[in-house]
């Protein structure tokens, strides 16, 4: 008889991934690490493949545990959307979710959309802010999730759901006369505190770039405004860039950006909706950030 994949040894396995580490992955599950090890090393025999690769100071998948990634996201999204249709009259409730306005006008939309076609009984409270006030209001009890940015080697707190790289925009009829600027970069940000600010200040003071605040914005479209009618330039995720901007870099004389990460954090007791959204975001951020690498070959 072929393998039969087990949900449960699968979901463990994904969890792990999506983790990058077998703690988080334990925390996440409410399991021992001996335990999610264990579950690991079983679906492995069962496969008769090595999935993943684990040394004291790296986790990586292999080949096939990069596959068996990318079907057991969809095997088990699939298996919770059925079981959803079946038991959601019984399962309404409120779920809040704290997000960055940027991330939301961009990334989001689609996740949330296919959230509540398969749980329409659940009903989604959705607030744009900054990370850092994000972060006292999630702290405070106001949400039940919130997605927030930080730095690539930062606190480990919450899972990683994106990475994307930062670049420096800006209009494109306007690209020349920012391009070997020498009087002090005019720069379009958003207000204190911003990780987009904060890294465009630090990496400007680092290259010994003079640079002045000329135009600071609450919001996304705002700030791109003000892009378009050549204020000055601003930070942003590759893929968040309109088709009218253009990236300025070191052939303009500016210095490279760190990443972006945005990670998803949970209150302490979630509603089963709010546990739901946080899988189902996890998932299909991962799996939208995957189809987004180029691929080999």
């Amino acid at each position: 008889m072929p393998y039969r994949l087990d949900q449960t040894l699968l979901r463990t396995f994904v969890t792990a991934a999506e983790s990058g580490n077998l703690t988080r992955a334990a925390e996440r599950l409410h399991l021992s690490q001996p335990t999610i090890s264990l579950q690991i090393k079983r679906l492995e025999d069962g496969l008769g493949r090595r999935l993943i690769e684990r040394t004291p100071r790296s986790f990586r998948l292999t080949d096939a545990g990069e596959t068996l990634l990318g079907y057991g996201r969809r095997i088990l999204s699939l298996s919770e959307e059925v079981v959803s249709q079946i038991m959601e009259p019984t399962e309404p409730g409120l779920v809040r979710l704290g997000t960055p306005e940027d991330f939301a006008t961009i990334h989001l939309s689609k996740v949330l959309a296919a959230f509540s076609r398969a749980h329409p009984n659940v009903a989604l409270e959705i607030t744009t802010d900054l990370t850092l006030n994000l972060m006292e209001r999630f702290r405070s009890g106001e949400f039940d999730l919130v997605l927030v940015k930080r730095e690539p080697r930062g606190p480990s707190e919450g899972v990683r759901v994106w990475r994307e790289a930062l670049v420096w925009a800006c209009e494109a009829e306007h690209a020349e006369v920012f391009a070997g600027r020498t009087e002090a970069l005019p720069l379009v940000v958003s207000p204190d505190p911003c990780v987009y600010r904060k890294r465009a200040i630090t990496s400007l003071d680092e290259a010994a770039i003079p640079w002045r605040i000329a135009y600071t914005s609450t919001s996304l479209a705002g700030a791109q405004a003000a892009v378009r009618a050549g204020l000055g330039l601003m930070v942003l995720p590759i893929g968040m860039m309109p088709a009218d901007f253009r990236r300025l870099g070191r052939k303009a004389g500016l210095p490279p950006l760190p990443e972006t990460e945005i990670a998803l954090l949970t209150a302490g007791a979630l509603s089963q909706p709010a546990d739901r959204l946080a899988h189902h975001i996890i998932r299909s951020l991962e799996a939208s950030a995957n189809d987004a690498k180029p691929k080999a070959g």
